[in-house]
Order: structure tokens, then sequence, then C-alpha cells
């Protein structure tokens, strides 16, 4: 299992997603729960900061424009 600091955003989703099905399935015990309660967290986060990262790019790249055509 690779860290979650070094996923991709699409491994990072489909993670996040197998996380939850697994957490909706229940039949856990509490400490496999939390374990991967905490995980979905990280993955979670990690999906966050790659869409800010595009969401940034895009921002700048429609400005850069903006630029060029004034």
């Amino acid at each position: 299992m690779k860290p979650i600091s070094q996923l991709g955003y699409e491994e990072a989703r489909d993670e996040l997603v197998d996380v939850v099905r697994q957490l909706e399935q229940g039949g856990l015990d509490l400490d496999t729960s939390l374990k991967l309660w905490e995980r979905g967290e990280e993955l979670a986060k990690r999906c966050e900061e790659h869409l800010a990262g595009a969401r940034e790019r895009v921002e700048q790249t429609l400005a850069a424009k903006a630029e060029q055509e004034e």
C-alpha cells in the first residue's frame, strides 16, 4: 500500500471509494473501522489537495489568457 502522499488523484479517489464501501458493508471490528475511517479522511484530504492544485492551474491559465487578450 502506497503512502497517501504518493497517490495521484485517481488512485486516492479509487481507494477512498473502496474504504467507504467497506465501512458501509459493516461487520468490521471497532479498531479496523477506525483505521479505515482515518485512512479515508486522509485520502479525502489528498483528493482535495489535487483538486485545489488543478483549480489553481486553471485560474492561472485563464488569467494569463486574459492578459494576452488585452
